[in-house]
């Protein structure tokens, strides 16, 4: 386990004001929790915009299933990228519409690849990427 440090910040009144309601909406146990969350995000965002690092994440896809081979061609997708998805949840939103969820892994590069093939398909309706962290595991 790594040793804390302290800091001193200097924060505009007005600006400390909103991150502290920032914070109580988000029901962070304290100032210095909610400061490290931001810090990690920022560090996962540069990491991503990076391309290299290994990153963890979801591409959520909301689809109309009728568009014709849009079923097989994203399927194909996935396969030809079968290293990098962990996982698939598939719902029936209603007769027409499925909203698909793909866990992925592996360098931040090749996931916004994926990400990007799936979600410019015609016929997806709505699609988002979305990163984290690998944390200490090792992408493939």
């Amino acid at each position: 386990m790594s040793t804390l440090a302290r800091i001193g910040v200097a924060i505009d009144g007005g600006l400390l004001r909103q991150f502290d309601a920032l914070a109580a909406r988000k029901k962070y146990g304290s100032r210095s929790e909610a400061f490290r969350d931001l810090i990690r995000d920022a560090l996962v965002q540069e990491q991503w915009a990076a391309g290299a690092g290994p990153v963890v994440g979801t591409i959520t896809l909301v689809y109309d299933h009728r568009v014709r081979l849009l079923g097989e061609r994203l399927t194909g997708v996935q396969h030809d990228a079968h290293r990098d998805i962990l996982s698939t949840l598939h719902v029936h939103l209603d007769h027409d519409h499925c909203l698909e969820v793909i866990v992925v892994r592996g360098r931040a590069a090749r996931v916004r690849e994926v990400a990007d093939q799936l979600i410019s398909m015609k016929g997806v309706k709505h699609g988002r990427l979305t990163i984290a962290s690998a944390g200490a595991g090792r992408a493939r």
